[in-house]
């Protein structure tokens, strides 16, 4: 459960694993504070999608966590989603906007370069994304992300997400970028890993060590 007032410091984002059950995805929600929850589609067909979104959406929105849909607008409305995350080029994104922006955030991601990501800031998504769903998989986030999001964090108002790494001691690394929030998704829903304990821990540890944001 989130408190009224979130912390004034990186916060954190949880990605839905493939092959992730709905049950463990909600575990997380009871180990502190989560800004939003990014559900990808993870090769499910459109209606197991759609099941496994409408079981989460109610549950983490009533825990105070906005609830992302990664990639399908018309999912994301039906099971009446918070946000849509994209991953496309600016004048797909451009549209997207123009269609949706008074019903959900837009979130933007894909950018590999800071041309890029500057092209797609153009249409003022509600965040750029660093990193690739799945590819969480060494301990320590990708060098690249880490760049980018240091970047964009001091030069764009924007704010980003930074995806970490598989070992949960990342988000101080991400947090020391200055990006607004760190993505975790294996470190917290791996097998074997209690996903409560994991946000709980990532949130002392952003608690002790993240830079605070200026008011």
């Amino acid at each position: 459960m989130n408190d009224l007032t979130p912390p004034n410091r990186c916060r954190i984002v949880l990605i839905a694993p493939p092959l992730a059950t709905a049950e463990h995805v909600c575990a997380a929600f009871d180990g502190g504070d989560i800004a939003s929850l990014i559900l990808p589609d993870n090769g499910m067909d459109d209606a197991t999608f759609q099941a496994f979104a409408e079981k989460i959406v109610p549950v983490a929105q009533a825990a105070g966590i906005a609830v992302v849909i990664a990639g399908d607008s018309r999912i994301a409305g039906r099971v009446h989603a918070d946000g849509l995350h994209v991953e496309t080029n600016r004048r797909e994104l451009a549209e997207t906007i123009e269609r949706l922006a008074d019903k959900m955030m837009i979130g933007a991601g894909g950018a590999k370069t800071r041309d890029e990501a500057l092209e797609l800031g153009e249409e003022r998504p509600d965040y750029m994304f660093f990193g690739r769903f799945g590819y969480d998989n060494k301990p320590e986030p990708h060098s690249r992300n880490l760049s980018l999001g240091e970047w964009w964090a001091q030069m764009i108002q924007i704010p980003c997400i930074v995806m970490a790494g598989s070992d949960l001691a990342s988000v101080k690394t991400v947090a020391a970028t200055g990006a607004e929030f760190v993505a975790l998704s294996s470190a917290v829903f791996a097998d074997g890993l209690d996903p409560r304990a994991a946000v709980a821990a990532a949130n002392v540890l952003l608690d002790e060590t993240a830079p605070r944001f200026e008011d």
